[in-house]
């Protein structure tokens, strides 16, 4: 056996290595970060006659330097610090401390609207505008520009007398205000377009770069506006958005609009779902864009059941313009580009890719672009990477003389019309492809970009956007998310209409109006086609469009709804096996799951159908095998009285589908029916998915309902 060699070098190395993971290990424990403390209220020791008191006791006990940085009274009771790890879990182990949760970032979410949902052509059936303004959308999101034309609130009436709102600026933090401002008003932009498409005032001869003129208008034009600045440069932080839902339902917001998302977690460890469980407790019906990140399957975010989770569909407006190649191949792009054209004479073309000093040449990043290539060119980049507009700053820097923007897998044929600072135009994946495949075989490839125009009524439309995230929810699979699809931006647009039903409703549970919604919705467009997937030209699913694409005029008048209260809310999370604590940690209510109740997701009283199915063992996926499914659902007349009869259409044979009873008959308003389910259903392999849909009718209206399966 030989001795074994080690030099000194490496011992020295590995010591030093070593002590180096000690050092950061070290530094780990001892940096601090942001907490959100959830406190039990009800455990307050009685030596403390304010629960300020207690807050501060408990935090002082593990730091002393440590001061609170926001208290929370409403949507959670506890406060935000900023502790280090070891810290933390001091103060978990003190009674009557729920959870201590990690601050988390969240992403934002990103004039033709309201004739396309028909608001106008129906203006009749929308309530007046002495109702809607009783009605107040919250907005959390990058704040506000004041000044803009669609804030004038002069034909709106006195502010409600209950209303406690008033004007609140940061008062803490490192905010850097020659880069943002302090107060409310809106560096970014985000905050302002969603606000004012919930509800910005009418304002005539409107146009973007001079296309699209006509009256701009929110949804609920008449309602009033609570504007909450819970995003910054930094980003969206979970202190602040809390704190934001905590102001919003304490000022007696009837409508929270969150344009704002995470990555998928449990509901006891997610802010927005905490707060927006407290707030639809106390009336406030919220909305949440289901998030940017489609056509991926299961990206979906903000997915409890208590938050209306909205996709994001197209509009049938177009700004098109025509690119047209040396070889007299013309292609059809976008564009918001108004300024002086290329040329009326072709000028070289050229692939982003092969003008770089880069392996990602194609992306057009900045700095990668080779001037000597670019200089007097027309210049194709790849969709993705950075922003869309900053491509053609990096091509005008070169320059470039103009932007083809093509787009890539997975953005597929989705086209979306930038205001460039020098002509572009965005083409699909195909136009793109053939493009690139003729910069590579001519041998002086050459282009030129005409002007855009505006384009309305086009077909077909909607589409369901690329970017909007999908199903399935893989935090409760049998909750079938989103709910509704709107036009984007997705939050902000039915928060507006939300409002309009509340104002026609005021009565109605946050609850009944996102029924209302759900089950007027539509699939089909008016030739009887499936609403189409921009992503894949394909028709798309519930996994992708939810309920289907919203009819606010419909929703005013859904004739049955399924309502839920908070004692639902609570057997729903009893249905997902949360221990107490999880609960407490959610709702904030001490409650305790009854041992001899059974209680289960597919009988919690949603207006959609999820139902996961277990593949069984053997060849081709246990084809042969069944089982069978009972969900049992609630229906509550909000109409006259009538007698409703159920339809089922279905697109496989692999599941029996059976209603009981068939019939239903209400002989008053908000009288109550139930009605069960069963699924019978042949195994299938892992993965499949198949949807149907279950509709009520009484001649009058259609209560419809999606229904989606997927075996794994």
């Amino acid at each position: 056996m030989k001795p074994l060699k080690i030099k000194v070098a490496e011992i020295s190395v590995a010591l030093i290595l070593f002590y180096a993971c000690i050092v950061a290990e070290g530094k780990i424990k001892k940096s601090k970060r942001i907490y959100i403390i959830h406190m039990d209220k009800s455990s307050m020791p009685h030596n403390f006659t304010h629960h300020s008191q207690w807050y501060d006791s408990s935090l002082k006990s593990v730091s002393e330097s440590a001061s609170m940085l926001y208290t929370y009274e409403n949507v959670i009771h506890g406060y935000s610090t900023r502790l280090t790890p070891v810290e933390a879990e001091l103060l978990l182990k003190q009674h009557g401390i729920l959870f201590v949760l990690p601050e988390v970032r969240y992403e934002l979410h990103t004039t033709r609207t309201p004739e396309f949902l028909g608001l106008t052509q129906y203006s009749a059936r929308i309530p007046t505008s002495a109702s809607m303004s009783d009605v107040i959308v919250g907005v959390l999101d990058t704040g506000v520009w004041p000044e803009l034309k669609s804030f004038d609130d002069s034909a709106l009436g006195p502010v409600p007398s209950w209303w406690k709102g008033g004007w609140y600026e940061a008062s803490f933090g490192a905010i850097d205000e020659t880069m943002e401002s302090k107060s409310p008003r809106d560096d970014e932009g985000h905050g302002t377009h969603t606000a004012t498409t919930a509800a910005g005032s009418v304002v005539p001869d409107a146009s973007l770069l001079g296309y699209a003129n006509g009256t701009a208008r929110g949804m609920a034009s008449h309602a009033r506006l609570a504007i909450y600045k819970a995003c910054w440069l930094g980003g969206c932080f979970s202190s602040d958005i809390t704190a934001a839902m905590d102001r919003a339902v304490a000022d007696g917001v009837n409508i929270l609009s969150m344009s704002i998302g995470g990555g998928p977690s449990e509901y006891y460890l997610d802010s927005v779902a905490i707060g927006a469980f407290s707030a639809v407790a106390q009336g406030v019906f919220v909305s949440c864009s289901a998030g940017n990140g489609g056509p991926v399957p299961g990206s979906l975010s903000n997915v409890a059941p208590w938050i209306a989770t909205i996709g994001a569909g197209t509009l049938d407006r177009e700004f098109p313009t025509l690119i047209t190649l040396g070889n007299g191949e013309k292609y059809t792009g976008v564009t918001l580009y108004n300024g002086k054209l290329v040329s009326n004479s072709t000028v070289p073309l050229v692939y982003g890719a092969n003008v770089s000093n880069s392996s990602v040449g194609g992306f057009c990043l900045d700095g990668i672009l080779i001037p000597e290539k670019v200089s007097g060119k027309i210049v194709v980049c790849d969709r993705g990477g950075n922003a869309r507009a900053e491509k053609g700053v990096v091509v005008k820097a070169a320059g470039g003389v103009g932007m083809v923007l093509a787009n890539i897998n997975p953005f597929g044929e989705e086209l979306i019309a930038d205001a460039h600072l020098l002509p572009s135009a965005a083409v699909g994946e195909k136009s793109g492809d053939s493009i690139k495949k003729y910069i590579s075989s001519d041998h002086n490839p050459t282009a030129t970009i005409g002007a855009a125009t505006t384009e309305l009524g086009v077909q077909p439309s909607p589409l369901v956007a690329a970017f909007s995230s999908r199903g399935p929810n893989l935090i409760t699979p049998a909750i079938l998310k989103p709910d509704p699809e709107s036009i984007s931006l997705q939050g902000g647009l039915v928060s507006g209409l939300a409002a309009i039903v509340k104002a026609a409703h005021p009565e109605w549970s946050p609850a009944a109006i996102k029924s209302a919604l759900m089950t007027t919705a539509y699939t089909s467009y008016k030739n009887g086609e499936k609403i189409k997937d921009v992503a894949t030209g394909e028709p798309a699913t519930p996994f992708d469009y939810g309920a289907g694409h919203v009819d606010p005029v419909a929703a005013l008048d859904p004739g049955l709804v399924y309502d839920a209260t908070t004692d639902d809310y609570l057997g729903f999370l009893c249905a997902v096996n949360y221990t107490r604590e999880q609960i407490k940690g959610t709702t904030h209510i001490d409650f305790t799951c009854d041992t001899s109740k059974k209680y289960t997701v597919g009988d919690f009283n949603y207006p959609s159908f999820s139902v996961p199915l277990e593949t069984a063992s053997g060849t081709k996926g246990g084809t042969g095998v069944s089982s069978t499914v009972k969900y049992t659902r609630i229906l509550t007349n909000v109409g006259a009285p009538a007698t409703y009869k159920v339809s089922l259409y279905s697109q496989t044979q692999a599941v029996k589908i059976s209603v009981q009873p068939a019939t239903l008959s209400f002989s008053a308003q908000y009288e109550k029916k139930s009605y069960t389910v069963t699924f019978g259903a042949s195994s299938m392999p892992s993965g499949s998915t198949s949807f149907a849909r279950l509709e009520w009718s009484d001649g009058k209206h259609i209560v419809g309902s999606p229904i989606a399966f997927s075996w794994t």
